[in-house]
């Protein structure tokens, strides 16, 4: 008997191989990142959600830009090389996706963190807020 699973026969190796290699040069986990930051982060993390929602709580050393707010000038602050990491609210939200779509017109290295803000807390990872002025 054939499943919903197994009616389409999954992919020969090789092909699976390179289609799963290839999905870690567009995205990275909180868990990776998470180590990354407690180690010397060699990327810029970037929160792409609205300003009140980074006030409210962003991951610790992430820099809040919504993706709107991506150009060519403000991203001229940091050397053509730098490897951008951008994250929204979790797998409901596709600011990270947009914010990366428009750093990649920038012709800027970019992946974006899967899971978001949902994937950094079920992670057990703190959040920080905004500190009052």
């Amino acid at each position: 008997m054939t499943s919903a699973v197994t009616a389409v026969k999954p992919a020969p190796s090789n092909i699976a191989q390179e289609h799963f290699s290839a999905e870690f040069s567009f995205e990275t986990d909180c868990w990776d990142v998470h180590d990354a930051l407690a180690r010397g982060a060699d990327f810029v993390l970037l929160d792409v959600r609205s300003p009140a929602l980074y006030a409210k709580g962003h991951i610790p050393g992430a820099v809040g830009l919504p993706h709107g707010k991506i150009t060519a000038n403000r991203m001229s602050e940091w050397p053509k090389d730098t490897v951008f990491v951008t994250y929204c609210a979790g797998p409901h939200c596709n600011g990270a996706a947009r914010g990366a779509l428009r750093l990649a017109g920038l012709g800027r290295p970019v992946k974006i963190m899967a899971g978001g803000i949902t994937g950094w807390l079920d992670e057990g990872f703190e959040l920080a807020a905004a500190e009052a002025p």
